[in-house]
């Protein structure tokens, strides 16, 4: 397992307080979420009550705690950091406490997650200040990962390829789409994810809704089924994949879309690289789906990236023109839904320095510019 200081470097709050100058912001402010936990590693929770760290352009940044969370901030990784922690009691006033400590800002960065109940009353004590979100700062920060976090990330891949391996047993002829999806968040958390984020059993038809989720609909033989898994694991990063499975057999027309799909997929991946844009891997794969004649039922982007959270930066999608680099890790996720049944195949990725192993860093000779995070089989899976 990926170690904390690693994955939560103390240099980065530094990094991030420059950031803050260079966009010209003159406050950062974020609680719970993804932000504060890439930040500072405090996977801090959601409460009523205000969690906060504060990095002002020019003053040092300070963390604000309820005092009941402060032994909980000390032993996470933000205990480490030279940074000051600032608690308050139940009948005190956070957010003025912060207004005190800076001032009058012009411009503040909220976090993208930040409850509407903390941001309103950041307006109020602020109020001649313009928000923008915190992703202004972050994202072109968290976009690329690190060597520890590209690690972090294989290993989450590699634990939910253990649960799509035991897949095939749970998808019998007269269970639910309910029941095989409860026995696959069991195996989520089994295989070492701290959190089931999302389990997705679509049979039959269902298969042709790509967030379906699961239902109470008995699977028949014939049936096409879309699994598509993911959690979180006890570093934070996330793991997603999804294959697609055959009860018994599968539809002549399946079969031939499914291998549409497939090389699709693959080829889609092998165009990753250094310098090429984020929309011209979405049109490789748009692009052979729609010269197969299938190009209507592929209705979503083709990729998104992956991280602390499951969906961040960079989307994998037209009109994206920003440059793939070294670290970036997303998903490459074509699929194909005629409405009878459908079909997706989901791997993470991350783009890779060929001259570069991106898990350890160390020099490499004859590498690629992508490594895929996961590699269950893509063949069609009869069960």
């Amino acid at each position: 397992m990926t170690h904390d200081s690693a994955l939560y470097p103390t240099e980065r709050l530094a990094r991030v307080a420059d950031a803050v100058r260079a966009v010209g912001l003159d406050l950062l402010l974020l609680t719970p979420g993804p932000d504060l936990r890439y930040v500072t590693g405090y996977d801090a929770k959601q409460l009523e009550r205000l969690t906060c760290l504060a990095v002002p352009a020019d003053k040092a940044p300070f963390l604000l705690v309820p005092q009941l969370e402060l032994k909980a901030a000390q032993a996470s990784p933000a205990g480490a950091l030279d940074l000051e922690t600032v608690t308050w009691g139940e009948t005190a006033h956070p957010f003025g406490m912060i207004k005190a400590k800076v001032g009058d800002p012009r411009s503040i960065g909220l976090s993208d997650r930040m409850w509407a109940l903390h941001v309103l009353q950041f307006a109020d004590i602020f109020p001649t200040a313009s928000q923008r979100l915190a992703s202004t700062v972050l994202s072109p920060l968290r976009i690329r990962k690190s060597a520890a976090e590209v690690g972090a990330l294989l290993e989450a891949g590699e634990a939910i390829d253990r649960v799509h391996a035991n897949v095939p047993g749970w998808l019998r002829p007269g269970l639910t789409e309910r029941q095989v999806g409860a026995r696959i968040a069991e195996a989520i958390l089994a295989e070492g994810h701290v959190q089931v984020d999302f389990v997705i059993v679509g049979s039959g038809p269902n298969a042709a809704s790509p967030h379906h989720e699961v239902s109470d609909r008995v699977i028949e033989h014939g049936d096409v089924v879309v699994v598509d898994i993911g959690g979180t694991m006890p570093s934070g990063y996330c793991s997603d994949c999804t294959r697609t499975y055959a009860v018994g057999h599968a539809p002549e027309e399946f079969l031939a879309y499914y291998e549409v799909l497939r090389l699709a997929q693959d080829a889609a991946t092998l165009s990753v690289r250094p310098g090429v844009t984020a929309e011209s891997v979405d049109r490789t794969a748009r692009e052979i789906i729609a010269g197969a004649g299938y190009g209507e039922w592929f209705i979503h982007r083709t990729g998104h990236g992956i991280g602390l959270e499951s969906h961040e930066d960079p989307y994998i999608v037209e009109g994206n023109v920003v440059p793939l680099e070294p670290g970036m890790a997303f998903s490459i996720e074509p699929g194909i839904y005629p409405g009878p049944h459908g079909a997706r195949i989901e791997d993470i990725v991350v783009c890779a320095d060929p001259a570069t192993d991106p898990i350890t860093g160390d020099p490499t000779t004859g590498g690629a510019g992508v490594q895929r995070l996961n590699n269950a089989p893509r063949d069609l899976v009869i069960v």
